[in-house]
């Protein structure tokens, strides 16, 4: 008899911007901190018609803060800053205290790298602007990566990738003061979408780009020449991140709508190939299950994967089985992170439902009363701007296996918590994650629990 894996919604929030990128802090007794990075695209004042493009657009950000309470069933994040900053396409905390303070690198559309450090007082805890680097003129920071994935710190380093197809490598100062550009070097025709290191060797990073190539560079030699060129995927390579548990694993993924997993001693062919049926734009290794694998999936929302060697093995079609699917956004999924925190109540008891509340940013909560409805996204490669042709669809949109045989949709009970349901294995002990996520044009974020059986 088959069990199944639980998603519950906890709370919705409105970030008012276009929301590309969420991240919790990873510290042991900061991992209730929910950081959430925005972009909007704002048109010239007094435009008109096609002249209005002609004229430059000036792209603004925002930094949220949130502290999630775990006690809170309902409701349980809380709003602690907002900064106003430029258009934010990347953020990650970095996964050790700099200079004793949880610290958090920001990539902008301005071509910056920005440290933020977080400070906590009697009152409330909020971010510092502490130093940032420029990457060139006229481009974007697009993505980048901390050295430290596996909790070592020396030296401390970020790689970042930009709208100009390059790489640079930054050397973080010990008291987090100062950075420096140790290395740049052209590494994609086109824009460098993703860069991330090898968490068990500092010194090997990989790179993808809208050349639709997948590379590996060795910083101790040469950067120019890549130690390998992998053309498996066949659109951009948008997302890729080191598994911090399992050394030689290697996750990607790209619009072509496929997560390729990867062992490192051998890139001709990767282990296996799932179809997720959207681009995909980031992905998470779980912090502490080395086989689970979150991904954010553009038009098809985000999916639990396993990546469990023996679940491929036992896979007909060398795919990652698909765990669970969260499909509640309504527009381009593109930011995804797992909490450290471990909820230990139940999602699985019969509780008597309350008024699903959207929080807006400017602190007032509203009821959800409309229904929901979908976006259809067309896209052959998004811009460094974020530029997508947007059209509405009031078709519902269900990924392959998240339902039951037989089972029809239906659409979630509007002013509901909403809860899911995948198939997985037999009934007994279970163990839970708490999951943010945020989509582009809707302008939201999603806090939300899954739960899933223990083998």
């Amino acid at each position: 008899m088959a069990a199944r894996t639980k998603t519950q919604t906890l709370q919705v929030i409105d970030t008012e911007y276009s929301a590309d990128s969420v991240e919790w802090c990873p510290l042991d007794g900061w991992s209730n901190i929910l950081a959430c990075g925005t972009y909007q695209l704002k048109k010239p004042e007094n435009g008109c018609g096609e002249e209005e493009w002609d004229r430059p657009h000036e792209r603004l950000g925002r930094i949220y803060l949130y502290s999630y309470a775990a006690d809170q069933l309902f409701s349980p994040v809380a709003e602690l800053q907002r900064m106003e900053t430029a258009a934010i396409l990347d953020m990650k905390w970095c996964h050790l205290p700099v200079a004793d303070h949880p610290t958090l690198a920001i990539a902008d559309a301005k071509g910056s790298v920005a440290l933020y450090r977080l400070l906590d007082n009697k009152e409330s805890c909020r971010l510092e602007s502490m130093c940032n680097v420029e990457l060139g003129e006229e481009c974007l920071a697009l993505s980048l990566d901390w050295s430290t994935g596996r909790l070592v710190s020396s030296p401390m380093k970020i790689i970042c990738s930009d709208s100009k197809g390059r790489l640079s490598l930054l050397l973080v100062d010990e008291s987090g003061q100062s950075m420096d550009v140790a290395c740049q070097w052209g590494a994609h025709e086109y824009e460098a979408w993703i860069a991330a290191f090898n968490y068990w060797d500092h010194d090997v990073i990989f790179s993808g780009g809208d050349d639709c190539l997948l590379k590996g560079w060795d910083t101790r030699i040469n950067p120019d020449n890549p130690i390998f060129i992998s053309k498996r995927h066949s659109m951009g390579v948008c997302s890729i991140q080191s598994n911090p548990h399992r050394e030689n694993m290697l996750a990607t993924g790209s619009y072509d709508e496929h997560v390729l997993l990867w062992d490192t001693r051998q890139m001709k062919r990767p282990i296996s190939d799932t179809h997720v049926q959207g681009g995909v734009w980031r992905l998470k290794w779980h912090p502490t299950r080395g086989n689970l694998l979150l991904a954010a999936c553009m038009h098809s929302g985000f999916h639990i994967l396993d990546c469990d060697r023996q679940s491929v093995k036992d896979s007909v079609s060398d795919e990652c089985p698909i765990l669970s699917s969260y499909v509640l956004h309504n527009s381009l999924a593109y930011g995804a992170d797992w909490s450290k925190l471990s909820p230990q109540a139940s999602i699985l008891a019969n509780r008597e439902p309350k008024p699903l509340q959207l929080s807006s940013s400017d602190g007032k909560e509203h009821k959800l009363d409309r229904p929901m409805q979908n976006l259809k996204i067309f896209y052959d490669s998004p811009t460094a701007s974020f530029d997508v042709e947007v059209e509405e669809d009031h078709e519902e949109h269900v990924p392959a296996g998240s339902l039951e045989e037989n089972e029809e949709p239906t659409a979630a009970p509007v002013g509901q918590p909403v809860l899911q349901s995948t198939t997985s294995s037999a009934c007994g002990a279970s163990e839970n994650s708490v999951v943010a996520t945020c989509s582009f044009y809707d302008h939201m974020l999603h806090v939300w629990r899954w739960e899933w059986p223990l083998p």
